[in-house]
């Protein structure tokens, strides 16, 4: 059973994070590495810039974002390894955007659950 949350870079590191990944193509200001305590990088898993851009964090681009980056998603390879990780351990997709409910992390966790694009 996959075991995937999503956070913040912001937020506070805990115990049951397991992995912690940062999914974010660019690294987040003013958090230093020592204290971001990441497992991982996988910058190449993010939407591509041209996606990023286009979607601007902005609700009323959310849905074709979610389909496109669901595409990206199709053939990436990274997303192989994240399935497989997550069969072993808990893990914790981090992002630095500040909305929490519109962000590429979501997608990616509910891409890798096999679940719908959400409307």
């Amino acid at each position: 059973m996959m075991q995937i949350v999503i956070k913040r870079i912001y937020d506070p590191v805990a115990e049951h994070d397991g992995k912690r990944i940062l999914v974010d193509r660019l690294w987040p200001r003013g958090v230093s590495k020592q204290r971001a305590h990441i497992d991982l990088w996988l910058k190449n898993i993010a939407p591509s810039t041209e996606l990023r851009k286009m979607f601007c964090h902005q609700a009323e681009h959310w849905l074709a974002f979610q389909q496109q980056y669901y595409q990206e998603l199709q053939n990436n390879p990274l997303v192989d390894e994240l399935r497989a990780m997550a069969e072993y351990e808990p893990l914790t997709l981090i992002y630095a955007a500040k909305d929490p409910e519109l962000n590429h992390a979501l997608v990616l966790k509910n891409y890798l659950s096999g679940k719908a694009i959400e409307s």
